[in-house]
């Protein structure tokens, strides 16, 4: 499941916060920090791109897109990934507006509160995370301008969260969710080593044997059958070769919002699950999360 990097960036100096070249540094900005935690008892690392004219224009205040990482990546995704590099391009030819994009580090938590307890990540992130941020950073207020978006696990994970409360978020995105159609099952065959695979993974946190009952409470796919999603705004795509077989549960959930009638956004696009399918569709996602906080800048009038 980990998206592997391709290392597209030049080696980057962190110092407190991410040192980049000269001719970057006038433009876009990366901070990496980390923010304390009573709930789980240890600080947790966190980046955040800052747009072009973030510096420039002190009075001003920006919708903040959400962005968790994969399983074995962290905080820095994109920075080590070459990612920085892509919004960066996107600022320059004015291809992306601006917006603040924070990546907190997840570690393997599904971005959720554990099984045994043990790992309250949801209630940290909810409870903690986003009033930190958004007191530090010079954020536009209310769930319109708070996108969240995820690769992976962060995939689910931002699904999981918005679509458990969309009253916090306004936009929510995925590449290659790890989603499944089916509860993974416990016994398996040395010859199947995806489902080995999945099985070690979702143990930690859903519980071994996984508790049927705490996976359907948490499961993306189950939640959006019947959650009030009125006013999100969803955009999700997955390889048609994934590794993981998520694209089957990618074009279950699209099923399953379409027999509701609730719009979204999906593809299912040729690719496998790697940094290289995210780099391709990145644009996309964040452009897809700008457009849904421009409307919300400037709604039509519906008199006119």
């Amino acid at each position: 499941m980990t998206l592997g990097s391709s290392c597209l960036a030049a080696a980057i100096l962190l110092l407190g916060c991410i040192a980049v070249p000269q001719s970057l540094r006038a433009s876009v900005r990366a901070e990496c920090l980390s923010a304390p935690s009573k709930i789980l008892g240890h600080p947790v690392a966190y980046c955040v791109i800052l747009p072009p004219s973030y510096d420039a224009e002190k009075a001003r205040r920006y919708p903040i897109l959400y962005l968790l990482h994969g399983l074995g990546d962290n905080e820095q995704m994109l920075i080590h990934s070459g990612g920085f590099n892509l919004v960066q391009d996107l600022w320059e030819r004015h291809q992306l507006g601006d917006f603040l994009i924070v990546t907190p580090d997840g570690g393997s938590s599904f971005y959720i509160n554990s099984r045994d307890g043990r790992l309250r990540y949801e209630d940290f992130f909810l409870q903690e995370f986003l009033p930190q941020i958004e007191k530090r950073y010079r954020t536009q207020p209310g769930r319109a301008f708070r996108g969240i978006a995820g690769i992976s696990m962060g995939g689910y994970g931002a699904l999981h969260l918005a679509f458990r409360h969309p009253e916090l978020f306004g936009s929510v995105g995925a590449h290659s969710a790890a989603l499944l159609e089916k509860l993974p099952t416990v016994k398996v065959t040395v010859s199947d080593s995806r489902q080995t695979a999945r099985s070690r993974i979702f143990g930690d946190v859903f519980g071994s044997p996984l508790d049927p009952a705490f996976w359907k409470q948490n499961d993306p796919l189950a939640i959006a059958r019947s959650a009030s999603l009125a006013g999100l705004r969803i955009y999700f795509d997955c390889g048609s070769e994934d590794d993981f077989g998520f694209d089957a549960g990618a074009v279950a959930l699209d099923k399953a919002l379409g027999s509701r009638h609730i719009p979204h956004e999906f593809h299912l696009y040729p690719g496998g699950h790697n940094w290289v399918y995210v780099a391709e569709h990145l644009p996309a996602l964040l452009q897809f999360h700008f457009r849904a906080f421009e409307s919300a800048a400037h709604p039509r009038n519906s008199a006119q």
